[in-house]
């Protein structure tokens, strides 16, 4: 099959080949792009500035009952960079192959959601679907460096509040099964930097309470700690990644010299904390090792993301029972985790409100911030139609 005539794959092609890549990203002939879809089906678009040159793009499909909280269907628009020599295909050239495999980046982080969501409503309105409830296509930037500038600020504007949002369905996560990811709640994400500080002097002595035995002290905790986490994983084969709570050190400095015992050294560790994890225990419990280890530790969480409730998965939220009875439906495999990692959906969640992550990609290999990123063209439309039970579900709650 040809799938290069097909009107969603071509939408799609044009939106990959928009190098919407870090650092540094132009959003401008992203919008423009938006801007257009928008216009061909109909709906009115405004484009909404939380910071310079950071755009939120939202497209409106008016409900019957707009008074009812609304719906958001959220995708972001940057991805990460690329090494053009690791790949096969041009990063931002959209080829298709003999199997209909589309290559990009974004192919599977995220744009294909983003467009998937305009041709599942391309779809609806062309058979005369209406929603009770507004539906806003939201195309946010800056969620792969953080969305300091995007998300995060766009749900503190008076746009945003006027939105009245009471659901919102983001992204979730390539399966290389038949058996989809669906996110419900997000680890924490919190970093710290140690500064150790000890006796300093000639390398052939043996100093007390040096910086070096103070930080060797406190990372052989850490890394039981971390060796705990590995342990519950291997044993429990009902967690997933996103369970428990990784420790790595990621930045280590200090010393000028081979035979000089410095005076201090800097470590640096970044933290996923599990949703189950005790935060002041554990924070206690790192400031008591510091102690332990002889003192004169500067403790810094120069990150640290509050707790945010989980989006409970039961009757009590109506918007649930609507996804899962477009499941049921469809016969679709799900099985609900907490993300790893970390999407905008942390931002609408800390408001009070509901958000789902989920995608539609199964059965196909993991690429996402690899090189070689694709999807195969009839996975992405099995998808559009995925999107389309799901979004006339919520519409009607």
């Amino acid at each position: 099959m040809s799938w290069e005539n097909n009107e969603e794959i071509k939408i799609f092609r044009e939106y990959l080949r928009i190098p919407t890549v870090h650092p540094d990203v132009d959003y401008t002939s992203c919008v423009e792009f938006l801007k257009r879809q928008a216009n061909s089906l109909n709906l009115p678009v405004e484009v909404v500035y939380p910071a310079e040159k950071k755009p939120v793009v939202i497209i409106k499909w008016l409900g019957s009952q707009p008074e009812l909280p609304s719906i958001i269907l959220n995708s972001h628009t940057d991805v990460v960079p690329v090494f053009p020599e690791k790949w096969t295909h041009e990063p931002f050239g959209a080829d298709i192959d003999s199997e209909g495999r589309i290559f990009a980046r974004g192919t599977q982080d995220m744009k294909s959601v983003g467009t998937q969501y305009l041709g599942a409503i391309r779809h609806l309105k062309a058979g005369g679907f209406e929603p009770k409830r507004t539906v806003y296509v939201t195309f946010v930037p800056d969620e792969e460096i953080g969305g300091a500038l995007g998300m995060q600020e766009f749900v503190k504007t008076d746009f945003y509040k006027q939105m009245n949002v009471g659901f919102s369905l983001d992204e979730g996560a390539t399966s290389e099964t038949d058996v989809h990811h669906l996110f419900f709640a997000e680890r924490l994400r919190w970093a710290l930097r140690l500064k150790f500080t000890g006796t300093s002097g000639h390398g052939s002595l043996l100093l007390p309470n040096t910086a070096g035995v103070k930080l060797s002290y406190v990372i052989q905790k850490l890394t039981e700690f971390r060796n705990s986490q590995v342990e519950a994983l291997e044993k429990d084969s009902s967690l997933s990644k996103g369970d428990v709570t990784t420790v790595n050190l990621t930045q280590l400095s200090g010393g000028v010299q081979s035979n000089v015992v410095p005076p201090d050294f800097e470590a640096i560790f970044d933290m996923r904390l599990a949703i189950t994890l005790d935060l002041v225990s554990f924070e206690k419990q790192i400031r008591d090792w510091c102690e332990e280890a002889g003192g004169g530790i500067e403790v810094d969480f120069f990150r640290k993301e509050p707790y945010v409730g989980a989006t409970k998965l039961d009757d009590s939220n109506p918007f649930w029972l609507a996804i899962k009875a477009s499941f049921d439906e469809l016969g679709l495999k799900v099985h609900p985790i907490v993300c790893p990692g970390a999407t905008d959906s942390r931002y609408i969640r800390q408001k009070g409100t509901p958000a789902i992550g989920f995608s539609p990609i199964i059965n196909t290999t993991m690429r996402i911030h690899d090189h070689d990123e694709f999807i195969s063209a009839d996975v992405y439309l099995r998808g559009i139609e995925v999107y389309k039970n799901i979004i006339s579900k919520l519409a009607q709650i």
